[in-house]
């Protein structure tokens, strides 16, 4: 059962159309320094994934698959035959799939700060386990702690705080069943089958999901191009919003 997904839209009606897809934790919001960038030339569709923001959540358990047909049925709804693709950590891992298992829908992909397969299944089921029994809150702090260096939260307070307080409003089942949902994922024999030109960005101070795994992607998927993104952890695209937007830009435009 496909959950119907929350979106905003930006930018002139008749042009290409870019989708953007938030990270485990956060809403489409996570985009909002890329989309007036991307709105110039770009219609910009960004959306909450199931069980997050203001989307659908439909009963647990959740695969990545049902992730990535979410996305199939907004597009059918959209009646966009094709999009450019870009995503952050769990939403990189939907552009992986789309662009494996519905290679005609995704015309260019992008994928940040995410990876094919993470080889700690259990520590995503404690997860899970933790804000089902203690809520959000027991878990904001050492999570968000991994998503900006300590040199951007120093100086950049305002905006931790905004990102703690996003993390804390989850829905609690849904951000339960889609940790489970990424402890369970595989998604490395699908990298080779990726026609989509492909960039890979990751931020090199990724605590979160280690730089490795990006190489790894970008060493599967054929011609795929990896940007490595200095002073940035695992939220590149809010850390260093002007040089993740240009490598967007650039690699769409291509």
């Amino acid at each position: 059962m496909t959950a119907r997904l929350h979106y905003t839209v930006a930018g002139p009606a008749g042009a290409p159309v870019v989708l953007l897809g938030p990270s485990l934790g956060t809403t489409s919001t996570i985009w909002s320094a890329q989309i007036p960038l991307l709105a110039r030339q770009f219609r910009v569709v960004a959306f909450d994934h199931r069980g997050h923001g203001e989307s659908e959540s439909p009963v647990g358990p959740w695969t990545i698959d049902d992730f990535g047909l979410d996305v199939v049925a907004l597009l059918d709804d959209l009646d966009v035959p094709s999009v450019s693709y870009a995503g952050v950590s769990l939403g990189g891992m939907v552009g992986m799939w789309l662009a494996a298992h519905v290679p005609q829908r995704v015309e260019r992909l992008v994928v940040s700060c995410t990876s094919a397969h993470l080889h700690a299944a259990q520590y995503w089921a404690e997860r899970a386990a933790t804000v089902r029994k203690h809520g959000m809150q027991a878990i904001v702090d050492s999570v968000v702690e991994h998503w900006f260096t300590p040199a951007f939260a120093a100086r950049s307070g305002d905006v931790v705080r905004e990102y703690k307080q996003m993390l804390g409003s989850m829905p609690v089942q849904g951000y339960a069943a889609a940790c489970e949902a990424i402890g369970e994922m595989d998604l490395r024999a699908d990298l080779p089958r990726i026609s989509a030109p492909t960039l890979v960005v990751v931020g090199a101070d990724d605590l979160a999901i280690p730089v490795e795994n990006s190489h790894e992607i970008a060493d599967a998927v054929p011609g795929a191009q990896l940007v490595v993104v200095r002073n940035a952890a695992h939220l590149a695209n809010v850390e260093q919003p002007g040089q993740v937007g240009q490598a967007i830009v650039k690699h769409l435009e291509a």
